[in-house]
Order: structure tokens, then C-alpha cells, then sequence
């Protein structure tokens, strides 16, 4: 009951925390007046969005030209998460990490600030295995072992469904027989418009310029990020600051059905089950315990 507590209490914080920072951030950032911000959420609904990212589907998200979405895959890590956490935080701009199952058991606390801080907590399987090389019930295996591992570390305990629909393939390599039970399932699988390329050692210069460029060639859209990766955390400012400076403007990506969950959580609120954010904290405190 406890557990089941906290991860009800968990996850209505963070739909208050991540819609209203992303409302508030683009005109107040604590100690950063002409931070980048978060212009906007976008609500994403499986059912109407079962696959976005034109690298590897046919359509994307309604994203008009310069808007990015931030993405990060494979943490956490304990060197370079916690660096690009705190460049987000900077910039007050939320993103969306595609977490390892077994990095997330690994570095819980990372885990659960990326949740704290408003950005969006999703999957990229437990090991990331190529799943397409894989038998089909081994690979939905390897994909609900990396749900339950993720909302465990989250929230102390994982359910029937991911608290957040949306999947990311290790490597892209689905498969169409894989894709079609994923959206029977109402899981959005991410792919990207653009990436930095930082599975490839380079400079954080190099990278730097690399993105922008992309960047600037598809006027925006999905970026693929890795936060594994120390010339990343080593890049992001830079980046950031270079986003604000061309016109770029963040959109936080959550579900619909978190969207959905604000108004039950400004009930709750509202009849005393989430008083405030500090009651929030205090069991965030409780579950790392």
C-alpha cells in the first residue's frame, strides 16, 4: 500500500511539475533571465501518434519549423547525466530520457530527479539488445523487463502498463510485427528527425557544430542526445545558449494520458491528497529510502 502510495503521489507530482514548469519557464528561470526555456508541452496520444521521427517513419510530430524536442538515450550515468541535468536546469528547458532499465535500477537517483525536475521518463528496453535480431516473444520480453525496471526505480513499484507510453529502439532496428504490438498497446515509439551523432568520439566542438547544422537543414524536429556521453554533457550549454540565439524554441513532449492526469492531480490537490510540492519531495525523500 505504501508503495502504490508513493508512486501514485510520484507520478501526480510530476504532471504538476512538468506542466507547470513548462508554462512558467519561459518567463521565470530562477537566476537566468534570458534563459532558452520550454515554449510549450505537446500532449502525444498513441492512438493518433503511434510513431513519429522521420529518420525511420513516414511522419513526425506537429512541431512548427524551429521547434526541437530534446531527447537523451541510455542513462542515467553517474558522470555525464548529472551535467547535462544541470544545463537543462539552467536553461530551464525539460526533455525527454529514453532510460536502460538496468542503468535506471543502477542510478536510481538520477532516475528520480529527471522525474523531479519536470522533464518526461521513458524506455529503451533493459540491456539494449537489437531487438529485431531477437525471437519476437523474447524480444516483448526484453521491452516489459525494461518497463517494470524503469517504473520500479521511479517509483518503487512497477504496474500492469508503463506510466509513460512511449519506447525507443535500441539501435531503430524494429521490426513491423514488433511495431504493430507496441501500438496495440498504446506505446508511441520514438524515433528522431536528427541526431549528434555522439556514439562517434569527436570533439564537443565538433558536435557542436555538427547538430547545429543538422539542425538548420531540417528547421528543426526530434533530436537524439545520448547522456552517457561526456562530450555531450561537455557540448549542451553551448548548444543551448546557441538554440536561444537562432530563434530555436523547446517543446516538452508528454503523454496524453499525463495530460489527462493534471486535472485529476489539481483535484487531489484541491480535496488534500497532493497539498503541495513540498509533500511531493517529502515522498520522493521516503522512496530513495
Amino acid at each position: 500500500m505504501i508503495l502504490r502510495t508513493c508512486a501514485l503521489a510520484c507520478a501526480l507530482g510530476a504532471v504538476l511539475a512538468l506542466t507547470t514548469a513548462a508554462a512558467d519557464a519561459q518567463t521565470r528561470c530562477p537566476g537566468n533571465p534570458d534563459a532558452l526555456g520550454t515554449e510549450r508541452v505537446l500532449a502525444v496520444d498513441p492512438a493518433a501518434t503511434p510513431r513519429v521521427g522521420r529518420k525511420h517513419f513516414p511522419q513526425t510530430l506537429p512541431l512548427a519549423p524551429k521547434e526541437v524536442v530534446l531527447t537523451f538515450d541510455d542513462g542515467p550515468e553517474a558522470r555525464a547525466t548529472p551535467r547535462i541535468l544541470d544545463a537543462l536546469q539552467r536553461e530551464c528547458v525539460r526533455a525527454s530520457f529514453f532510460l536502460l532499465g538496468r542503468s535506471a535500477l543502477a542510478h536510481k537517483d538520477l532516475a528520480r530527479r529527471e522525474l523531479a525536475e519536470g522533464h518526461t521518463v521513458a524506455y529503451h528496453t533493459f540491456a539494449h539488445p537489437l531487438l529485431d535480431r531477437m525471437p519476437i516473444a523474447a524480444a516483448e520480453a526484453e521491452i516489459d523487463r525494461g518497463f517494470a525496471a524503469v517504473d520500479k526505480a521511479l517509483y518503487g513499484e512497477a504496474g500492469p502498463t508503463p506510466a509513460t507510453p512511449f519506447f525507443r529502439f535500441p539501435g531503430f532496428a524494429s521490426s513491423p510485427a514488433l511495431l504493430d504490438r507496441l501500438e496495440k498497446r498504446g506505446i508511441v515509439v520514438f524515433g528522431a528527425d536528427l541526431w549528434a551523432g555522439d556514439w562517434i568520439r569527436m570533439t564537443p566542438e565538433h558536435e557542436l557544430k555538427l547538430v547545429l547544422s543538422r539542425i538548420e537543414q531540417t528547421r528543426g524536429g526530434i533530436v537524439l542526445f545520448h547522456d552517457t556521453k561526456s562530450q555531450t554533457a561537455a557540448m549542451l550549454p553551448a548548444f543551448l545558449r546557441a538554440l536561444k540565439s537562432g530563434g530555436y524554441r523547446v517543446v516538452h513532449v508528454v503523454s496524453a494520458r499525463q495530460q489527462a492526469g493534471l486535472a485529476t492531480a489539481r483535484s487531489w490537490r484541491t480535496e488534500g491528497g497532493v497539498s503541495s510540492p513540498s509533500h511531493f519531495e517529502l515522498i520522493m525523500q521516503n522512496a530513495s529510502d
